[in-house]
């Protein structure tokens, strides 16, 4: 490196990051752990805290000029033109009942662009990975979003908000249309892998509503090239800004899924 040069990561750099991450949530899975609480359905254990310590002492050490936004420290300085996005353990709550569905979520942004991503879930050694312009990939494979033509045939996938108990905006009105629109609706409680299995067909579309930047960062760029549209509830591209809410599924399916938001959104004003 030098002059004013800064150094970048390959998408190789992310991969390690998130699997190094992924083995010690992986050891830890199943134990008991230290639990606290930021509000009264958002927990956090000892082990969102030692994956995030790797995760940023490793981005700190290998590119020190960067800045970074991550779930449990928030941002940290750097240049604002290279940003990465850290999730060090999406589906906390899954985690610390011992349910495996969680994972691993790094996306680096440059200039205000995400140009890399991975999502690792270590329970299933399923790493999916996108890069900007070049694809998305399961493993290594490149997947594609789901064909699925028609709303009355999707599998959806949803989650709801930490102030499902105190506020009305909570999406259970969105949840009751779309489970009376579609074959089925799923709630895995990992927003990072409801975007990646939307990715690669595993299911057909995905809406959520009051989200964060580290939730979605990575997932939203492995869904965009695999071939996904992504939009907020209306129907706007720039999904991550306040108040972090969305719509994907292959443009076709999305577009449907937009009509039932907007029905629903009628009926509430």
């Amino acid at each position: 490196m030098t002059g004013m040069e800064i150094n970048r990561p390959d998408l190789s750099d992310l991969v390690q990051l998130a699997a190094g991450a992924g083995a010690i949530l992986r050891e830890g899975c199943g134990n008991d752990h230290q639990i606290t609480y930021k509000g009264p359905v958002d927990l956090v254990t000892e082990m969102d805290h030692r994956s995030e310590e790797y995760i940023l002492g490793e981005i700190r050490r290998r590119f020190p000029e960067h800045s970074i936004l991550s779930e449990e420290s928030g941002d940290i300085g750097g240049s604002a033109e290279h940003c990465w996005y850290v999730d060090p353990l999406d589906g906390t709550t899954n985690y610390a009942h011992g349910l495996p569905i969680f994972a691993v979520s790094i996306g680096y942004q440059v200039r205000g662009r995400m140009e890399m991503a991975v999502v690792y879930d270590p329970m299933r050694d399923e790493c999916f990975s996108a890069q900007r312009g070049i694809g998305a990939w399961l493993n290594g494979k490149p997947i594609r979003v789901s064909p699925c033509p028609d709303l009355n045939l999707a599998l959806l996938v949803t989650g709801f908000p930490y102030s499902i108990r105190s506020s009305k905006n909570n999406n259970l009105p969105y949840f009751s249309a779309f489970a009376t629109r579609s074959q089925a609706v799923r709630r895995l409680g990992s927003a990072a892998l409801d975007l990646c299995y939307v990715a690669c067909g595993r299911l057909d579309g995905y809406w959520e509503i009051k989200l964060s930047a580290w939730d979605l960062a990575a997932g939203v760029l492995i869904v965009s090239e695999a071939g996904g549209m992504i939009t907020d509830l209306d129907g706007q591209p720039d999904v991550l800004k306040p108040p972090y809410a969305l719509v994907t599924a292959n443009p076709r399916l999305h577009a449907q899924m937009l009509d039932v938001i907007r029905e629903v959104n009628i009926t509430l004003t």
